[in-house]
């Protein structure tokens, strides 16, 4: 008797990890000469991280602080979502960045439409806002893993549950 092996797709960020990145950002801005005595906010909410600046400049480096902190976490850059760069109060800019989570259901079409071209006896189905990946031969899933990791995608993805 044939046994299935499965695995599950999911996108899904670490939000602990997410807090310690945010508060050292906060903390290097805080330290930083070139931004003394200037406006320089990063503020975590439940689904988006907002900074307020004075400037595009000083909004752009506050961006790439942050970034590197989360990198440093081992957090891919690809949870946020970049919004537009808008005018606050007194003068200052501010921009949000929505959190991703989880998998839109056209990415996850789109995903389970090259597994199917790639390896036709591995099925995949989508359940909520993950894609479970199953098949009989556990080599068939290592090249179907393989593959989801060559493709340059812009949600980042995680292989759980691989049995």
């Amino acid at each position: 008797m044939a046994q299935e092996y499965s695995f599950d797709v999911v996108s899904d960020f670490d939000r602990q990890e997410l807090v310690n990145a945010v508060d050292q950002a906060k903390r290097e801005v805080g330290t930083r000469y070139d931004f003394r005595g200037v406006t320089a906010q990063i503020d975590l909410h439940d689904a988006d991280i907002t900074l307020t600046a004075e400037s595009d400049f000083k909004l752009q480096a506050m961006q790439e602080i942050l970034i590197q902190r989360m990198v440093k976490r081992s957090l891919s850059p690809k949870i946020l979502d970049a919004g537009a760069i808008e005018p606050a109060a007194r003068g200052n800019v501010r921009q949000v960045f929505k959190l991703r989570r989880g998998i839109a259901e056209p990415l996850a079409k789109d995903i389970q439409k090259r597994i199917k071209t790639l390896n036709p006896k591995v099925q995949s189905r989508i359940q909520g806002d993950q894609l479970r990946v199953t098949s009989r031969d556990k080599d068939q899933l290592q090249g179907v893993i393989q593959e989801l990791r060559s493709l340059d995608l812009e949600t980042p993805l995680q292989f759980v549950n691989y049995r």
